[in-house]
């Protein structure tokens, strides 16, 4: 009597060890080992090609078959927006460090009269408390901005002059001049920007949108982060990847971080020796071997894999292409200027947003570094509005060139604005109001939400203020995206973009 094969009991001959149950010890290690990098993953720890995906195709029918979180093929778990959308993507300019608001777009002639002085009492407020940086400082004093103001455009709204470019595109812009913050320092005050929660652990805005809308473009990811060099060899305030982690969203929707080298993304190249033929061959074998371990065990990150790998696969042919320039006009450069042409500035990462936005991505986050003042705010300024300025005007007017802006909404700001009071030649960080604007989208161009006091210290109408969730939401809203009816059941609570407070949304800018 023969001894029957290992692999044949209960399935049948020709039986494989891809088909035999898997023991329960085996099943309960992995549960332990899955629990770990879960709690790995919701802390934001991003690991290479974690983001490297957008679930498209043929991929996206076998996901949607074996009950994955996703809508139908491309159009992501909403399958279809909620409400008719202003907007079909985004482009987020951030300005990481604090711009001043006083000096930009907040005109106050209060301050030049009282330059100097100490700030009244009054305006301070009776809970005023300073940042550690100034705590020490025994007086208070106003600190009128550098630079002149002039009114521009139909509108007739004032400009630093520190923004020549921007002035000439005044008229398109939505400002919100009544943002807020919860945080007084860089890193939660950037997460709450971005993730509507100051600890990490919560999706980035971009990855709702991914996740809600899905992908327009199966060749590239739904959501890229563009890194723009710190001018003057100058040091700043660092961004990580937990800033465009997708949590406990399905790691397909995490944003996807463009180099400006060379290699924009890192190990994207076949090695020597294999053909793409050969490429192809293996990735599908490996996406059948996923597929049975999704059947096996349930994991739906299984699912993210086989994305990541047919995007990757996708992005060999259409990064090249999207990081070749020779076809643009000269028209191009003479919009975006010299710094366009050098790989990793400003400039060029909003080219780059603009040819993103040509092609589908859904979400382009570009931030600049560097807006930290707490010192030589004249020069440092004058170096941050030459880098931004020229570009950001370039950008949204080669879209509307170009017929894109009225459905490409593009969104400027920081975490936060700076204190009315110097410190030093500089300005320390202020939370209780700063300034930001949108363009495009189903954006109203011209309108104006919220107001600052004569000393740009407070927001004149509490009902006015305006918090990152606020505007989370206001963004969803051009996407026809309803942000309370996004959401993911996470550990009894269903999470949506604006975490759980429930944000407004902002009509008064919306056409």
């Amino acid at each position: 009597m023969s001894t029957p094969h290992p692999c044949s009991d209960h399935h049948g001959e020709g039986a494989t060890p891809w088909d035999m149950p898997i023991p329960r010890a085996l099943k309960e290690e992995w549960k332990r080992l899955a629990t770990r990098r879960h709690f790995l993953r919701l802390s934001g720890a991003t690991l290479g090609g974690l983001g490297l995906a957008s679930l498209m195709g043929g991929h996206t029918a076998r996901a949607q078959q074996a009950g994955h979180d996703t809508g139908p093929a491309g159009l992501g778990q909403l399958g279809a927006p909620h409400a008719t959308a202003g907007a079909k993507r985004v482009i987020s300019l951030f300005m990481a460090g604090g711009p001043p608001h006083m000096d930009m777009l907040d005109y106050k002639p209060e301050l030049a009269k009282y330059n100097g002085q100490d700030i009244p009492a009054s305006i301070l407020g009776a809970d005023f408390k300073p940042s550690g940086m100034t705590a020490g400082q025994s007086r208070f004093t106003t600190k009128a901005s550098p630079f002149g103001f002039k009114a521009h455009g139909a509108t007739g709204r004032f400009v630093s002059d520190a923004l020549p470019w921007t002035a000439k595109m005044i008229d398109e812009l939505a400002i919100i001049h009544s943002m807020y913050s919860d945080a007084i320092n860089h890193e939660p005050a950037i997460m709450l920007m971005n993730t509507s929660n100051m600890v990490p652990g919560r999706p980035a805005l971009g990855s709702w949108v991914s996740y809600g809308l899905g992908s327009a473009n199966a060749d590239l990811p739904s959501f890229v982060v563009l890194n723009s060099n710190l001018p003057g060899g100058q040091s700043g305030q660092p961004v990580t990847p937990r800033l465009w982690s997708s949590s406990f969203l399905p790691t397909q929707h995490a944003g996807v971080a463009l180099r400006s080298s060379a290699d924009s993304v890192l190990y994207l190249k076949n090695p020597d020796g294999m053909s793409r033929d050969l490429r192809r061959t293996l990735i599908d074998g490996v996406a059948q071997s996923n597929e049975r371990t999704y059947h096996q065990l349930g994991d739906a990150e299984t699912h993210a894999r086989i994305a990541q790998y047919e995007m990757a696969f996708n992005m060999q042919m259409s990064v090249p292409e999207l990081s070749d320039l020779s076809s643009e006009p000269q028209s191009t450069w003479d919009l975006y200027g010299p710094q366009a042409k050098v790989p990793g500035s400003f400039a060029y990462n909003c080219l780059m947003a603009r040819r993103l936005a040509e092609r589908g991505v859904r979400f382009t986050q570009v931030y600049q570094r560097g807006w930290d003042f707490h010192g030589g705010l004249h020069g440092g300024m004058n170096v941050m509005c030459g880098v931004t300025d020229r570009p950001a005007y370039a950008l949204v007017t080669d879209l509307k060139r170009r017929g894109l802006l009225d459905d490409t909404l593009v969104v400027w700001g920081g975490e936060f604005g700076r204190t009315t009071y110097g410190q030093g030649d500089g300005r320390d960080h202020h939370a209780k109001c700063f300034t930001a604007w949108l363009a495009g989208g189903g954006t109203k161009a011209g309108a104006t939400y919220g107001a600052t006091d004569d000393f740009a210290f407070n927001i004149a109408n509490p009902d006015e203020k305006v918090h990152p969730r606020d505007l989370i939401s206001t963004i969803c809203q051009t996407l026809g995206i309803d942000a309370k009816r996004l959401s993911k059941r996470v550990s009894g609570v269903d999470l949506k973009p604006f975490g759980v407070i429930e944000g407004k949304v902002l009509h008064e800018i919306l056409a």
